[in-house]
């Protein structure tokens, strides 16, 4: 459970400490690729918290959703259709879902420690 948070907090503290920017044509392809990683992310804690979790899953997953969101963007974009929408809609409904699940657990567990 540490490597993705040591990942996360190497990420920002490299984005924080660098100069580097996204040219503006492909900032909407990095946003729908940080959501679907971050869909994969909070679905990797869900796993691990309900201890099903698989390296191998969460990995495949993790680019899968990326390369399928920026693939969905940059279809959507060449077709003159807002493809980019259903990759939001989607991924954002799992993301709350996951993020649902783990406030379940974080309280059921809290409860249970609780009545002990």
């Amino acid at each position: 459970m540490w490597l993705p948070v040591l990942g996360l907090i190497i990420g920002i503290v490299l984005g924080i400490l660098t100069e580097f920017r996204v040219p503006t044509e492909y900032s909407s392809y990095l946003s729908i690729a940080v959501l679907a990683a971050l869909d994969t992310l909070f679905g990797g804690i869900r796993a691990h918290m309900q201890e099903s979790f698989n390296s191998s899953v969460f990995l495949s997953g993790f680019f899968f959703n990326i390369i399928l969101a920026a693939g969905l963007a940059f279809l959507g974009v060449h077709l003159g259709v807002d493809l980019y929408l259903a990759a939001i809609f989607a991924f954002g409904v799992r993301l709350f879902n996951n993020i649902a699940v783990i406030r379940r657990i974080v309280l059921a567990n809290w409860q249970a420690k609780k009545r002990k």
